[in-house]
């Protein structure tokens, strides 16, 4: 597709939606997030300038919460477009900025200049949220097939772990970041993080959709006052070909989702948005089409959208189905993606 070009001035919309009928979350600290963001990651399929437009139009009609990071290539145009967003009139300390540290930075020596490589690209003093993306310290190339293996790929060992964790506290002593997070985490992980952190993660990124609705971690996080945020929150549609395997099922296409849709005259991924928030996670769905990512918007003020019966029937539909399955960061052969995730309940061991 062609690139689009990015305004040089940013304005608000007069079909938008007002940020404080949007939800908030209240983290540990305190501090409220908005209920729902924009994310950034194009999937392979939008270049740069497409996702920093879709950016500066999504604040233009009321997102105040934007999920970035170094690994998607497109900070620095995202960082000219919140230059702009800036410049019109909006503050900063009304916008939640999240980035996130790559997997070939874990190392101590890393941390901290990746992290602020990351905000000079966005043009930014400080983040609202840091996230460290993987735990495992494993590089893949953008672009690569579920076949790509790095020489080097580590098990998550908690140790290592913990050196990169204490350099993200660093982070929040710096003031460069407001809070630390973790993202693609399992229980048994969480735990030993819990256990020896000593500034407890605020948010923790996962994969959440119908589909795959991780009971039993989303409730371990609210437990322990992690706000849970959840990424391809319809199902990811556009995910890069490599996460694409024959079972992946159709969150939009499934019968609940759609009947409930007909009933508000809405596309089923709005529905899919509305489950979300209601449910009490923060969805940061991708879109750079400015119709798809106001009425996603539009379904957050409209909150709580859902009847009960709705919800329910909903939490009914859990396929167990994990989309984005990282393959890449597995450590050894013999593997499957699976070991990624502790099945059984126990850190899958080197």
């Amino acid at each position: 597709m062609t690139a689009r070009s990015i305004p040089d001035r940013f304005a608000v919309a007069d079909d938008g939606v007002d940020p404080d009928e949007v939800p908030k979350r209240a983290l540990r600290t305190g501090a409220r997030i908005p209920a729902i963001g924009l994310g950034t990651f194009g999937s392979d399929r939008y270049t740069p300038e497409d996702v920093a437009a879709a950016v500066l139009g999504a604040v233009s009609v009321g997102y105040r919460h934007i999920d970035c990071a170094s690994v998607y290539g497109n900070e620095r145009l995202v960082g000219r477009a919140l230059q702009a967003i800036l410049q019109g009139g909006i503050q900063r300390e009304d916008l939640w900025i999240t980035s996130k540290l790559w997997n070939d930075k874990h190392g101590e020596q890393d941390v901290i200049p990746a992290c602020r490589r990351s905000l000079d690209d966005l043009q930014l003093e400080y983040l609202d949220l840091y996230l460290v993306h993987w735990p495992f310290p494993n590089y893949h190339p953008p672009g690569c097939d579920s076949t790509s293996r790095h020489p080097d790929a580590k098990a998550y060992h908690h140790d290592a772990y913990m050196k990169t964790w204490r350099q993200m506290e660093r982070l929040v002593d710096l003031g460069l970041v407001r809070h630390i997070g973790t993202s693609n985490m399992t229980i048994p992980k969480l735990k030993r993080v819990l256990g020896d952190a000593r500034i407890q993660p605020a948010c923790n990124e996962m994969e959440l959709h119908p589909h795959f609705q991780q009971p039993e971690l989303f409730d371990y996080l609210v437990e322990n006052g992690i706000a849970p945020i959840g990424y391809s929150p319809i199902g990811s549609p556009r995910r890069p070909e490599r996460d694409r395997t024959p079972e992946d099922s159709v969150d939009i296409e499934d019968p609940v989702i759609a009947g409930i849709a007909d009933r508000l005259d809405v596309h089923p991924a709005v529905v899919c948005v509305a489950w979300a928030i209601q449910r009490g996670q923060i969805p940061i769905p991708f879109s750079v089409r400015r119709p798809q990512y106001l009425a996603s918007l539009r379904a957050a003020a409209r909150v709580p959208l859902l009847t009960d019966d709705e919800m329910r029937a909903i939490g009914g539909i859990d396929r167990n189905c994990r989309l984005i399955k990282g393959h890449v960061f597995l450590w050894k052969n013999g593997q499957t993606w699976e070991d990624l995730w502790d099945p059984g309940g126990e850190i899958t061991p080197p």
